[in-house]
């Protein structure tokens, strides 16, 4: 698992360092290789018992599936230009999972309880998609604001239109992650659901986005006011899971 998460971070810090003065295919093949590089650790970690799985574990899953949509993103729309910045923090996430690799979780109790973990996992992955979209819309509109708008930049509107299905999409996902929980609360009531810090964290999420995802239907929210509401469902969201983990795995050190 050591040398594909170095690889991995390396070809991360390329990008975060030098995308600026390389040539587009040099970028798309450096990214395939992170890609590939970053999957590899996590199928290490995740595809094999015992499985490991925390609070390091979950922001390296996030990082990698917001480099996969990115990667598909910048095959339709190759204005799209923040992977240094996508770069940065995948680095960072790469190198925590390998120096905390969270707990040694045991045999699981049914065969389906991989699809609640499947599901949340891809629900903090779509919601960092939709954060990641909110900054780059809050970055062009401030660009705007200022009368220097960026050059071969995405519209403004294209990039609204964007970062409001990826938060339907995570508002449907997160939807399905506590529907599934409640389920294995009633088929396996040591597993599932638990009213803790955690899933209170998590439905406070899930509500802002539905609350959000509303108001811009019958309000026409946008702007400043969808992207603190999406930030605040981020932090929410991270607060939960990874936010007990952390508490766990380093302060506490269980």
């Amino acid at each position: 698992m050591t040398l594909p998460s170095l690889g991995a971070a390396l070809g991360y810090a390329v990008l975060a360092g030098f995308s600026a003065r390389m040539g587009r295919h040099a970028i798309h093949a450096i990214m395939l290789a992170v890609w590939l590089l970053h999957g590899l650790t996590l199928v290490t970690m995740l595809g094999f018992e015992p499985i490991r799985f925390g609070f390091a574990t979950l922001l390296s899953v996030t990082a990698w599936l917001v480099l996969t949509i990115y990667c598909l993103e910048t095959r339709l729309y190759p204005q799209l230009s923040t992977r240094w910045t996508l770069a940065g923090l995948g680095a960072p996430a790469v190198l925590l999972a390998l120096v905390f690799p969270g707990s040694i979780h045991p045999s699981l109790p049914s065969g389906w309880m991989p699809l609640h973990w499947i599901l949340g996992m891809a629900s903090y992955g779509m919601v960092g998609v939709a954060v990641a979209h909110a900054w780059m819309m809050q970055h062009t509109e401030q660009h705007i604001r200022r009368g220097t708008p960026l050059s071969n930049a995405l519209p403004l509107l294209a990039l609204e239109r964007l970062t409001f299905r990826f938060v339907a999409a995570a508002f449907v996902l997160l939807t399905l992650t506590l529907l599934a929980g409640g389920y294995f609360s009633v088929l396996l009531p040591t597993s599932g659901w638990a009213w803790t810090h955690k899933t209170l964290f998590t439905v406070l999420s899930w509500a802002v986005l539905g609350v959000l995802l509303l108001g811009r239907q019958w309000r026409g929210w946008r702007g400043r006011l969808a992207v603190r509401m999406l930030y605040a469902s981020a932090g929410l969201l991270l607060l939960g899971y990874v936010g007990s983990r952390f508490v766990l795995e380093v302060v506490l050190q269980r």
